[in-house]
């Protein structure tokens, strides 16, 4: 007798925000491989069709919806449009966010000039971006009395990082927010609805890329920092953050509840000596 696959999405509708991003491009096309439904949702036309592409070139299933995760609106009208195609959602991964210059703090900067709009924008576009769509896709789910949702976290939020204020800030507030919306998700519905967050360690993405990458093409002072205490001594690749996304969708976690998986090669666990 054969043993059902607990790591499968076969058939699972799986919404992905900020798909458009480089590691959204890696992280749909595995769901999509691991038998799901996938809604791809962001704002650049261009880049979702090029995931669409991908996933239809496996022979997977998916849904394109170009929509901004601070908009109440446009996430209910993406809501409706997944509902009328596939009828229920099963999982949500709040991959949108990222940090912006304006949001960081230089080492030759006043310590005291941070931009605090731009800080605010930060916080706003990846607590925010990840509250809109849950309590919108969520809703669903606690319908239907089961689900999985996967926010994004960070480095930053286990260890602080020069720089990076607004995105320590919001990636802080993700961990808080997922252990609280965990606990209360498994009081409410009994294990059904999970949700778990991912921190990944020092991916190459547009957001780091020039902090990150000389004009060269070399590795700045602060990558190579990274690298250093990295005890991988590279940066991560995309694909490595997906087969932990897969098991926090799949049923193979279905006891794992408000918990962050650090996927960073070591660095969290390294003193440095």
């Amino acid at each position: 007798m054969s043993t059902p696959n607990q790591f499968s999405l076969e058939d699972k509708v799986v919404i992905i925000t900020g798909a458009t991003g480089v590691l959204g491009a890696s992280m749909s096309l595995a769901l999509a491989g691991a038998g799901a439904k996938v809604a791809i949702l962001g704002r650049n036309a261009e880049r979702a069709e090029a995931r669409a592409e991908a996933i239809r070139a496996i022979g997977g299933e998916c849904l394109v919806i170009l929509a901004d995760v601070l908009d109440m609106g446009q996430m209910n009208a993406a809501c409706d449009k997944i509902m009328d195609t596939w009828g229920r959602i099963d999982g949500l991964v709040n991959a949108a966010g990222g940090n912006m210059p304006g949001a960081t703090v230089t080492p030759t900067q006043n310590l005291f000039d941070v931009g605090i709009e731009d800080t605010r924008r930060a916080v706003d576009l990846n607590l925010f971006g990840t509250v809109i769509p849950t309590t919108v896709f969520g809703r669903v789910m606690a319908e239907q009395g089961s689900g999985s949702i996967v926010n994004i976290s960070s480095l930053t939020a286990q260890r602080p990082l020069t720089r990076v204020l607004g995105y320590t800030l919001a990636k802080t507030a993700i961990e808080g927010y997922t252990r609280w919306m965990a606990t209360e998700l498994g009081l409410r519905y009994g294990g059904g609805i999970r949700m778990n967050a991912i921190a990944p360690g020092v991916f190459l993405t547009e957001q780091n890329h020039s902090l990150l990458i000389a004009a060269d093409g070399s590795h700045t002072d602060r990558a190579r920092k990274f690298i250093n205490h990295t005890p991988f001594r590279r940066f991560g690749e995309p694909e490595e953050l997906t087969g932990t996304l897969i098991y926090l969708l799949s049923n193979a976690s279905r006891f794992v509840n408000g918990e962050t998986v650090v996927v960073d090669g070591g660095f969290n666990a390294f003193s440095g000596v």
